[in-house]
Parts: C-alpha cells; sequence; structure tokens
C-alpha cells in the first residue's frame, strides 16, 4: 500500500499533527475536515451557515484538485454542524456542488467547531 501526503496552499494549512488529505494507492482521497478558513489569513470566512459552508466547500475543492480527483468523483462526505436547524440552508449550497451523483452521506450534529465554525466538512473521493 502507498500512502501520499496532499498538501496545497490553496487551502488552508493543518493546524494541528495531520494532513490536508492522504492518497492511497493513487485511487482514494481522504481528506481532512475543512472548516470555512481563508487559506491565507487563517480566519473564519462568514458569519452565516451559507457562508461557511461555501468557504468549506471551496476549500476541499482545492485540496482534491491537489490530489488529482473532483467533486464529480466525491463518493463519501460527512458533514459537522454545529446546529441542525442549519440543515436545509446548508443543503442549499452543497447540492451546488454535486448536482450530478451525490455521495452517500452523513449528517451530524456537534456541540463545537474548530474556532467556533458552524460547518466542517470531510470527503472521501477516488481518483481517475
Amino acid at each position: 500500500m502507498s500512502l501520499r501526503v496532499i498538501f496545497t496552499p490553496n487551502a488552508p494549512p493543518a493546524v494541528g499533527p495531520y494532513s490536508q488529505a492522504i492518497l492511497v494507492d493513487n485511487k482514494f482521497l481522504y481528506t481532512a475536515g475543512q472548516i470555512p478558513l481563508h487559506p491565507q489569513t487563517n480566519t473564519i470566512v462568514g458569519s452565516t451557515i451559507k457562508e461557511q459552508t461555501e468557504q468549506a466547500l471551496h476549500n476541499l475543492g482545492e485540496i482534491l484538485a491537489a490530489g488529482g480527483s473532483s467533486f464529480k468523483n466525491v463518493i463519501k462526505t460527512t458533514v459537522f454542524l454545529q446546529d441542525m436547524n442549519d440543515f436545509a440552508a446548508m443543503n442549499e449550497v452543497y447540492a451546488k456542488y454535486f448536482d450530478t451523483l451525490a455521495p452517500a452521506r452523513s449528517t451530524v450534529e456537534v456541540s463545537r467547531l474548530p474556532k467556533d465554525a458552524l460547518v466542517e466538512i470531510e470527503v472521501v473521493a477516488i481518483v481517475e
């Protein structure tokens, strides 16, 4: 089995001992959860769930590209919400990124996210 760390300066750097993503056998890409951080300032982008979901997905798109994949190849997502009442608004933004074949997904409410973000999203994708 081969493992390769994926890093792009176009997404926020890891804030702990983890990687933005790991590519396994040049076939599967596992990303770390992305919160709505601006890649250069490391500050939260937006105050609404829609704005924050957009930024988190933008960050994921950059990581997917760096790993040789894209949203069309995502097979599983996990969404962490600070408030499940934000589910519909998050879905509105999320649906724009997965308009053809929606991946399997779990969505859970958590008591707190890093930097008090409203949303965190991680994905698993294939690499073609």
